[in-house]
């Protein structure tokens, strides 16, 4: 399980929950570019005013300054800089300045740390990593991509040792040509109460249209009724329909929705739904927006989130539109260590502790390491030659399955042999041809045994 650490919301592993963690940025990373998107990384500060220009979420942005001050320096709120809370905002800055050099749709993966100055708890500390996803265009998008995007996560998320995951769609259209319909012209306001659905209740949240929106408790009533609908194929269109509201822009977000939902359910059954009850807080996205929970985890929150933006990335003369998904990797490898759902098989890389039988012996065991690293084969070298038993009881502390054994016979000659110390089995070996069994090469992250 995950240890506290002492300094409240930055989380540290130790060597064998930093292997879990690894497993799960590797999964994300293979199927990410198997779906042929790019690497790219992005610097850890942007400008406030950057960072700032959608969304309020001001209170939880980290400063950056330096202690001290030269004298004629810029004043502190002059071009002050921030450390990035996500990495779309970061992400549409780069496109935008770099647009002359990518090629569009440009896909981009992107594994990074982000800082958000929130109350911590498990599955939100104020420093953790993300992982996205985003395809952005030059003028224009294909909706296509919605679509795809989603697909892409369901499988990434389906290689993670995890529970079986919701990936729960909706669509910013839909909801603000509903709203529309219904008389409610601030759409952006009437989201960001229904995203409190989850945590305060439809009571409160209908209190909260009235009081902040002016919504009469009939139009309250008619926007929770649209968030009530929760389906895992199309029929939500039917659903919607049955409200008796008419909007163009519903009708849009409607079509959208279903082009989402009718193909992920189609390639992808039971992982995702149709949740008009999705907002997402965010003001820039404008399209799909999709949250993901882990079932039986609901509490924890959504682990993997994001939506279509069409303005976000511009140079006030173009835009970039673009649709992305964000993985919360720390919240999940939490969660996946305090629920122990996944381990590592041993704490350290190495496979082979290369013992000693003297000082003088040393350096030769040192070759008997390189030819084994020359295969790919990880090997720690005993640092002093201790009673072989000692030996074999430091490489079994530190988790190396094998012990290697070199002894200079009479005539000269070298033999060598080497032992599993979990089987006791020790056998003849040539360091430039053995190999350990596939599964001890790499330490290996695999689900508990249960009784």
């Amino acid at each position: 399980m995950a240890r506290t650490t002492s300094l409240s919301g930055f989380p540290e592993w130790l060597p064998e929950e930093r292997i879990v963690e690894q497993h799960v940025l590797d999964e994300l990373r293979r199927t990410f570019e198997l779906h042929g998107f790019s690497s790219i990384e992005t610097r850890a500060v942007e400008t406030v005013e950057q960072l700032l220009r959608k969304g309020e979420i001001d209170k939880e942005v980290y400063g950056v300054s330096r202690l001290q001050q030269d004298e004629d320096e810029k004043s502190p709120k002059e071009g002050a800089l921030a450390l990035h809370f996500d990495l779309t905002v970061p992400f549409a800055r780069y496109v935008v300045e770099n647009n002359g050099y990518l090629t569009f749709p440009f896909r981009r993966y992107q594994i990074q740390k982000v800082w958000r100055g929130e109350r911590p708890q498990e599955g939100r500390a104020r420093e953790f990593t993300q992982a996205d996803i985003d395809v952005v265009g030059d003028g224009t998008l294909a909706f296509r991509y919605d679509v795809e995007l989603a697909l892409v996560m369901i499988e990434a998320l389906s290689r993670l040792p995890i529970p079986p995951f919701v990936l729960r769609v909706n669509n910013r259209k839909l909801a603000e040509g509903f709203y529309r319909g219904i008389g409610l012209d601030d759409a952006p306001a009437v989201l960001r109460e229904i995203d409190k659905l989850e945590k305060i209740g439809r009571d409160a949240v209908i209190a909260n249209l009235q009081a902040n929106v002016g919504a009469t408790a009939e139009q309250a009533a008619s926007a929770l009724d649209l968030a009530s609908i929760r389906t895992e194929d199309t029929s939500f269109v039917k659903q919607v329909r049955a409200l008796g509201v008419s909007n163009d822009l519903l009708e849009e977000g409607l079509t959208e929705l279903a082009e989402v939902v009718g193909e992920a359910a189609r390639r992808a059954p039971g992982k995702v739904n149709a949740d008009l009850s999705i907002a997402r807080g965010l003001d820039y996205y404008t399209g799909t927006v999709y949250e993901t929970v882990l079932v039986g985890h609901e509490q924890l929150g959504s682990v993997c989130s994001g939506g279509r933006y069409e303005s976000l990335a511009t140079t006030g003369k173009k835009n970039f539109p673009g649709v992305g998904l964000s993985i919360g990797v720390t919240r999940l490898v939490t969660r996946i260590l305090s629920q122990n759902m996944a381990k590592a098989s041993r704490a350290v890389p190495s496979a082979v502790l290369v013992a000693l039988n003297d000082d003088e012996s040393w350096s030769a065991a040192q070759d008997v390491a390189g030819q084994l690293r020359a295969r790919g084969i990880a090997t720690e070298v005993a640092a002093s030659p201790q009673k072989f038993g000692k030996q074999i009881r430091y490489a079994e502390r530190r988790g190396i399955p094998f012990v290697w054994f070199s002894t200079v016979q009479e005539d000269g000659t070298v033999t060598h042999e080497v032992k599993d110390i979990r089987s006791g089995e020790q056998v003849t070996a040539d360091p430039t041809a053995w190999q350990p069994p596939h599964e001890d090469l790499h330490p290996t992250v695999e689900a508990p045994e249960t009784a």
